[in-house]
């Protein structure tokens, strides 16, 4: 910052902050106008990140240490296509199997809210069925399903497109560093794979850890729904573990589509309301024992932090954004951790400020010399 006479010249600390302001909402206008382009190739690379923790997760395992690199990885990648195909698949046929049962939700709505008004004695007031008509009839199960499958179509082709972006990050991961090293020579470059390498560390243990936690939640999820025989059991499993990753919304979410879906199917208030339990109470067991003692502090944000990334990331990517958001906004502060003009925004995003405070003016040598991706 420019100084004049010994004093720090305003209008250019103002002229800066404005500047910086102007270059975030350009940021924002092009992440949301850009969202087919962009989504696709974000949601690849911390897919990579995810595919890189389990390369070396299966180096460690007893028959696999002596594989080498490229075999590994290509094992990884091998059942990442497999696994995405699935997904896929799961999500085109359960959006084909679902729209013949309409009718028949729609009408065990129907005959439920029927059996509740004369439950709770609602038939002695004159205009309680007209209030309810006016209320809830306008709700057709029909169009909101039509929006949902149109959502499940869209995500299938984004699957597409992440498996392919994946597939070739993959292949060129190798070569990266040394990338880097030729465009920026010297210590320009030194620092940005120290910061790629960091982002690499921080956010591959956090992806690898709650991807692990999200499959044991689905796996359990499924259990309780399959044991009821709720529809498309399957297809709400793997949308309860998609949904976890979302930060305090997204277990709400998870068990609420499902229930919803159960009294549609059912009509019936006690079944529906012991799968609440049940399902209420994996997600209870997984977010307060099992992930505490996995995932633990892998990134350091504070809690309002998180709320406001959830916001902000939701609102310019809608779901995708809400899942993202985390480890977008744990790069976001690893990168202005790295320098010293915006270490304290990144110190405002932590909740333990203690990794700051004996940070030297440059990022340690320290930090490991993996690959970016």
């Amino acid at each position: 910052m420019a100084e004049t006479g010994g004093r720090i010249d305003p209008l250019r600390g103002l002229l800066g902050v404005v500047l910086g302001l102007a270059l975030v909402a350009l940021v924002g206008m092009f992440l949301v106008i850009g969202k087919s382009l962009i989504l696709p190739i974000v949601v690849a690379v911390i897919s990579v990140y995810v595919l890189i923790a389990a390369s070396d997760a299966v180096g460690r395992l007893p028959g696999c240490r002596h594989l080498p690199e490229w075999l590994r990885r290509a094992i990884v990648l091998v059942l990442f296509l497999l696994a995405m195909m699935w997904l896929g698949g799961v999500m085109v046929s359960t959006a084909e199997q679902i729209r013949p049962r309409l009718p028949e939700y729609q009408g065990n709505i129907t005959t439920l809210a029927g059996d509740l008004t004369r439950l709770l004695g609602f038939e002695k007031l004159p205009d309680w069925r007209k209030i309810w008509s006016d209320a809830v009839g306008p709700i057709r199960i029909q169009q909101v399903a039509g929006a949902i499958l149109g959502s499940i179509s869209a995500g299938a082709g984004l699957i597409f497109m992440v498996v392919v972006y994946a597939a070739f990050l993959m292949g060129e991961r190798g070569g990266f560093a040394h990338k880097i090293a030729v465009a920026l020579p010297g210590e320009s470059g030194a620092q940005t794979s120290r910061i790629v390498a960091e982002i690499n560390r921080a956010i591959s243990q956090y992806l690898a850890v709650k991807t692990l936690v999200n499959v044991i939640l689905g796996v359990i999820s499924y259990a309780v729904m399959w044991f009821f025989g709720v529809d498309f059991a399957l297809f709400w499993a793997v949308l309860i573990g998609l949904l976890n990753y979302i930060p305090y919304v997204g277990s709400f979410l998870g068990v609420m589509f499902p229930v919803v879906l159960s009294m549609a199917q059912f009509g019936s208030i006690q079944k529906t309301l012991v799968i609440a339990l049940l399902l209420t109470g994996a997600q209870m067991w997984v977010g307060n024992a099992l992930e505490p003692r996995m995932v633990g502090r892998r990134v350091n944000m504070s809690p309002f932090v998180v709320l406001v990334a959830l916001a902000v990331w939701s609102a310019v990517w809608g779901v995708a954004g809400a899942i993202l958001a985390i480890p977008l906004t744990s790069i976001i502060a690893i990168v202005m951790g790295s320098f010293v003009s915006t270490r304290p925004f990144a110190v405002l995003l932590a909740e333990d400020v203690s990794v700051y405070e004996t940070v030297p003016e440059t990022v340690p040598e320290t930090a490991p010399n993996s690959a970016p991706s």
